[in-house]
């Protein structure tokens, strides 16, 4: 599948998310978050409960963590492990092979802890830029489609 073809994809799943522009918003958010954290295999349910506690789009939430997936984990799990190594001052040894939370810890705490720490950091940004991209393409989404029912109202005999 190409990139066109996926983002396609993507649209046509936030276009069938109900609620609010804001509340589906608020769901992208904390899945892209939760997906960027080194936190997998718990992407998804811990997604789900953040958004729960939070009052977010639980759906939207579950499609955000696809952000952390087998291609972009091992980028993400490094930049977590370089920013945390720089937030927490330490150097810890760290190999790539280890994919998932449970894997990580066999590292130790140490490297968990500077693990977790940058994927929080890191996570950040994404999370803030993806509320508002998701919450404006909502919108333009819902109004795409409100015209062109109004259209074919009009159009109609």
């Amino acid at each position: 599948m190409n990139l066109k073809q996926k983002i396609k994809d993507f649209a046509e799943r936030v276009k069938t998310l109900q609620g609010d522009p804001n509340f589906i918003a608020a769901g992208m958010a904390i899945g892209i978050f939760v997906g960027i954290t080194p936190t997998f295999p718990f992407h998804t349910a811990l997604a789900i409960v953040l958004a729960y506690i939070m009052r977010a789009s639980k759906a939207a939430a579950a499609i955000g963590v696809w952000i952390g997936n087998p291609f972009t984990m091992p980028f993400l799990y490094l930049g977590s492990y370089k920013a945390g190594i720089f937030i927490l001052g330490t150097k810890i040894p760290f190999d790539i092979k280890y994919t998932t939370f449970t894997e990580l810890t066999k590292l130790g705490f140490d490297a968990t802890v500077a693990l977790m720490t940058g994927g929080i950091v890191i996570g950040i940004l994404p999370a803030i830029a993806s509320y508002f991209i998701t919450r404006r393409l909502v919108k333009k989404l819902r109004s795409r489609r409100r015209l062109r029912m109004i259209r074919q109202e009009e159009t109609a005999p």
